[in-house]
């Protein structure tokens, strides 16, 4: 067992990765919001939906890569409760900046730090559940395996990784009304469970994103635990 596989002398230098980086601040909420009132708050609920596969449980640790701007961070935060603890990683200063803003605004306490899936600054054995969201799309294959390697490493033995993002669009059957960035490398959340399985996950679902009536055709989940 090791402990620290990073020990950056500058967050900047913790940013530091091969995959694609978002670094808008608040231009990225921005966004969102606009985003989801084109789709009459569906965008919004697509988060909750999102805590929801992860059934999140007071007292749980959780780490979310690649967390944005924090806002499923924020809503994992108030479900694991007081005993609860919560990280958020991401490679771009100014998301993470805007993350910490709102926790700040909103007294919850969570860790969001610089950092990048192939390179995590945890021990081993730290958390209980690890979330990715919209993001393996954009990090090409060799970055997949590092990544979901590190989740591996830093999860407790037994612990459990959700997945959602997009699907390649050749294998999307239909288009909803709003675009949906595909990856360069044009891979989808199809190709996950292989790697899972590389990475030493066990219990792989897969699934559509569905809410009621409203559906995300581009979109999937994969769930898979460790061990």
């Amino acid at each position: 067992m090791h402990t620290f596989t990073h020990t950056p002398s500058s967050e900047a230098q913790a940013g530091k990765t091969q995959g694609h980086v978002i670094n808008w601040g608040w231009r990225y909420d921005l966004m969102l919001w606009w985003h989801n009132l084109t789709v009459h708050g569906k965008w919004q609920e697509l988060q909750y939906m999102i805590a929801g596969l992860a059934q999140f449980q007071p007292g749980e640790s959780v780490l979310d890569v690649g967390c944005g701007t924090g806002k499923l961070a924020l809503i994992a935060r108030r479900l694991v409760g007081p005993t609860g603890r919560v990280h958020g990683i991401d490679p771009g200063p100014k998301q993470i900046a805007r993350a910490r803003s709102k926790a700040r605004r909103t007294g919850l306490s969570i860790n969001f730090q610089i950092g990048v899936i192939e390179r995590m600054a945890f021990p081993d054995q730290s958390f209980d559940i690890g979330l990715s969201t919209f993001m393996m799309h954009v990090l090409p294959n060799n970055l997949k395996h590092e990544g979901l390697a590190e989740i591996a490493r830093v999860l407790k033995p037994g612990g459990r990784l959700l997945i959602v993002d997009t699907k390649r669009p050749v294998e999307s059957a239909e288009r909803s009304d709003r675009p949906i960035h595909v990856g360069p490398w044009n891979s989808g959340i199809q190709d996950l469970p292989q790697l899972l399985r590389e990475a030493g996950f066990t219990q792989i679902e897969s699934g559509d994103i569905e809410m009621g009536e409203k559906k995300f055709p581009e979109l999937g989940f994969v769930k898979a635990h460790l061990g």
